[in-house]
């Protein structure tokens, strides 16, 4: 599908999603002034339910920017939605086979036509009781370091009041009346920021390099989160691998 029939979609789309959105959240946002102007450039941002990827793109969307996100490969087989998220050129995520380069090199693709790629870094939804980001894939680093892009961190807060999911699982509607969420958007971190120290190069980063670019992704996220809800965050970082937690 061209461009231009992905932009119709999205729009189309975009003109259904965004006002039953605004039926059940008051948004409210600062910092768009951080997106890059020109280039690609990668936003990793927490994940706090399922309702929250409309949170993120909403910005950076209304900034003029057509938004595509990596998302579960399992997703594109759903009737209907996985032929939507073709049209409109999301990347399916192939994680544990041998197609999981498939999607950086997707990835690669879209960041090179200047576009923008939003990533959830942890995954999933944050198993976090203390609903604080937690240990994250490495993912949102590679995509900056060997594509050679910033990373736009931002949090976002709120959207736990309307779909909220417990540490079980279980998970409880509040639609009415409208929540209030705030999104906050920091400054781009480029590739250079990510580089650990001795670091030479970011062609092919080590595993090392990866987690240590990550931290930094994740400590920046963490403190945009922590000016949103006026606390301090924990020195800890949740690890499901940790505690045997299923992603």
């Amino acid at each position: 599908m061209s461009r231009t029939s992905q932009r119709s979609t999205y729009r189309v789309l975009a003109g259904i999603a965004i006002p039953l959105y605004r039926l059940v959240a008051k948004i409210s946002w600062r910092g768009t002034e951080n997106f890059p102007a020109t280039g690609g450039f990668v936003v990793a941002a927490n994940h706090l339910t399922e309702i929250d990827p409309i949170t993120v793109a909403y910005p950076v969307y209304k900034s003029g920017i057509m938004p595509r996100f990596l998302a579960k490969e399992s997703l594109f087989r759903v009737p209907v939605l996985g032929r939507l998220l073709t049209h409109i050129g999301m990347v399916p995520v192939y994680r544990g086979t041998t197609r999981a380069k498939d999607s950086l090199e997707a990835a690669f693709v879209e960041l090179n036509d200047g576009g923008a790629i939003l990533v959830y870094p942890e995954g999933t939804v944050t198993r976090d009781p203390r609903m604080w980001p937690m240990r994250a894939r490495t993912g949102a680093a590679r995509l900056s370091l060997q594509g050679q892009v910033p990373v736009v961190p931002m949090a976002h807060w709120g959207d736990q009041n309307v779909l909220y999911r417990d540490p079980q699982g279980k998970r409880t509607f509040n639609l009415f009346p409208p929540k209030k969420v705030r999104v906050l958007i920091g400054e781009p971190l480029q590739p250079q920021d990510l580089m650990r120290p001795g670091q030479h190069t970011t062609d092919h980063p080590t595993a090392d390099d990866l987690n240590y670019a990550t931290t930094v992704i994740m400590d920046r996220i963490t403190s945009l989160l922590s000016e949103l809800r006026g606390e301090q965050a924990p020195s800890d970082r949740f690890d499901p691998r940790a505690r045997k937690e299923s992603r």
